[in-house]
Order: structure tokens, then sequence, then C-alpha cells
């Protein structure tokens, strides 16, 4: 059965949205990373089911069975041959690289991440007393779209003989750039000849746009996956983050050992609710995960069409995968922050490039995520705004 992900849905409602209740009723939310579909409804009635049941005790049968569907996910996908034992539950990804950060090196070592970034990972070098080495990505801009390439040595540069850790980001965010197995190569290479441990956040790694295909860089090679910590979850992709379930695949032991001595005490046993919707969305979630990237495509291409077209002096990226645009407003004749020029002038409200590094200043992250009508009055309303500051 078709899915309709142009149905309108409520979200001011439950009083609880971020992204739609942060501000006033007139405004609309185009920040917050969660779509604005509903989960699938098997992970819905898995819930529910659970729930019917009046205990919420500790789920080691459950914790197994999960195990076991990942496992069988990652050889489908990836060819990637994981064992049960090589995976650990994380409450969230955050949590994830935060605690790999803590765990890797020293008070004082440096942490190597591509910059313009999601804001959590750049903060998780201060976090944990480290010092972030910032290796910013290139732009390659075509008309009215920009392209983000890695720049090597700028990449290489930003080492330190401190350095002890790349956290990468693929897909990344906020450019959409799912990188090739040719640009992990040349980054797990350098990574090798500095010694660095990668942890490479792969949360956005199902929302594929288009025909990209994605390559967990673990794969690459063994020698890669000695120094490897992979960060996954279902919640993102299936629209579920609030029931916070994620883990890790550490491939070789003598690094697993070391990430759980590390973080012992630190990660908590698995959420039921969300091991129950792991199981659910990843065995029968596929149609609709199907369907939510064949219409986030379509949304994406709109987007783009939508810039060229209608917002003079703004690029967007045209990303391989998320739902997520980053759009450079730098030539657009905004006098200041382009984050508070949209929400005042349009009332539509994105993420602040700002909070993506100094790179980030003059952007703004937009959400494309939601129906095709929110989407097209939330353009019109920056169009409008755009065109009074020319009049």
């Amino acid at each position: 059965m078709p899915i309709d992900f142009d149905r309108p849905i409520d979200r001011r409602s439950t009083g609880t949205s971020e992204k739609w209740n942060r501000y006033p009723g007139d405004v609309i939310g185009m920040s917050i990373a969660d779509m604005d579909f509903a989960t699938p409804d098997a992970v819905i009635e898995a819930l529910r089911a659970r729930i019917a049941h009046p205990i919420f005790g500790y789920e080691w049968p459950l914790d197994a069975q999960v195990k076991r569907v990942i496992v069988e996910r990652m050889q489908r996908l990836y060819h990637w041959a994981v064992t049960p034992e090589q995976i650990v539950f994380l409450p969230d990804l955050v949590v994830g690289f935060n605690l790999v950060t803590r765990a890797v090196g020293a008070p004082g070592d440096g942490v190597l991440a591509q910059t313009p970034l999601f804001g959590p990972i750049l903060k998780a070098a201060p976090n944990q007393s480290r010092v972030l080495n910032g290796a910013p990505l290139k732009p390659v801009v075509s008309g009215s779209t920009v392209r983000y390439e890695v720049d090597y040595d700028a990449f290489e540069a930003a080492i330190t003989p401190r350095t002890r850790l790349f956290i990468l980001c693929h897909p990344h965010n906020p450019t959409g750039r799912d990188f090739t197995p040719a640009e992990l190569r040349r980054m797990a290479a350098i990574c090798e000849k500095h010694n660095l441990i990668i942890c490479s956040d792969e949360v956005h790694a199902d929302l594929l746009l288009g025909g990209t295909r994605h390559t967990p860089i673990a794969t690459i090679a063994p020698e890669i996956a000695r120094r490897t910590v992979t960060l996954l979850a279902p919640t993102k992709t299936f629209n579920m983050p609030s029931l916070e379930f994620g883990f890790a695949i550490i491939t070789d032991a003598d690094l697993r050992a070391q990430m759980l001595s590390a973080w012992a005490g630190a990660v908590p046993h698995g959420n039921v609710l969300g091991l129950t919707a792991a199981v659910a969305a990843y065995t029968q979630g596929d149609e609709w995960l199907a369907g939510v990237r064949q219409y986030l495509t379509a949304n994406r291409d709109a987007l783009a069409a939508a810039v060229a077209a209608q917002l003079p002096g703004v690029r967007t990226t045209v990303p391989d995968a998320t739902y997520l645009a980053w759009l450079d407003c730098r030539e657009a004749g905004i006098a200041g922050s382009p984050f508070e020029f949209f929400l005042n002038q349009a009332r539509v409200v994105f993420t602040n490039g700002e909070d993506f590094g100094p790179e980030g200043r003059g952007f703004v992250r937009l959400n494309f995520g939601t129906t095709r009508a929110v989407l097209n009055d939330a353009l019109g309303r920056m169009a409008a705004a755009l065109k009074q500051i020319r009049a």
C-alpha cells in the first residue's frame, strides 16, 4: 500500500515538539533534525503490543534479538561480517561520540573534525577536555548550488603531534555529503599514517537520496576496521529519535576492550521501547524507508529548483543523503544574520549556521523532511522576504 507522506500531522498539539513548539504558532519549523512523517506502522504496532504488557523489566532476550537483526542488516546492506559481541548499545549517538572522545587519549589531546559540522560533535572535544583540530571542507560552487569536497591538505595540516582521534560525520551534517570509497580510503590512509582512532558517526546512513550508495568506513579495509568505532541507529531513519537507541560496532577486540573499559558504568542497559522499535523498524520498515527516500529526493530536487528560480543570491547544497540542506545566504543582500532575518521577516525558523562553527556564518541549515506543502510555503515566504529587501 502506498504511504502518504503528504498527509499533514499536527505536531504542535503534543506540546512537546521542539521543532514546532519553540516558536510562536505562525512560524514554520524547519530546524531540528527530525521529520514530519508518521513513524512506520510496524513500529507503532510493536510498541503498542509491548506497552500492553504491564512490566518493563530488563530485556536480555530482546538484546540478543536486536543484535541478530543488526548482524543480518550489516551483511545485507554492506556485506559486512559483524558478530553480536562487536555490538555495544548506546542511548544515542551524541553520547556515543562523547564517550569515544573521553576514551581516546588524555586531556589536552586533539580531536580532528571536518567543518562546518554538527554542533554536538564540535562540542565533544571541549566537553571531554580535548582540543578541536578543525579541518575545513572545501566548497565548490556551481551556479546556485555548492558541493563540499575533502581538502586533504587542510585535513592533514590540522593534525598535531597530540591529535589522537578523528570524528568522521558520514553522511556529513550539515553538507549532506556521503563520502565515496575513494575519499574514505584517502582519509583513512592519513589517519593510519598518524595513528588516529576513527569514530564514524553514520546515523544518517540509511537516508540516501537519488542513487547514492553508502559505504561504512570500517568496511574499506581490515586495517581501517581495526582502528574504527562505527556509530549507527535506526532512530533518525525511521523518525523515532525520542526513543533514544543507538549502537556502536567495534570489530577489533583490543579497541573494543579499550572502549568498554573507559565506558564502564556510563553506558546504560538498552531502553526496552527503543529495542522493541529497532527490531520492528529493521525487520519490517524497508517499504516505508524506500518511500521516504523517494519523497525526500523529490523534496531535495524541488528545493534546489526553487533556490535557483526564487531565491536570488542564495546557494544550496544538493545532498547525497540526509534531509538537511545547507544554504549559503552571504550574497542575498541580508544585513546581519540570515537566521534572524528569515525568522523575523519570513516567519520560518532554520538552524543557525553559526552553530556549525565559524564556517557557518552567513548560512542556515534547512530541514526538508516535511510535506511538500510545508516546504513550498516556507520557500514562498523566503522568496517574499528577499524580494522586500531588493525592492
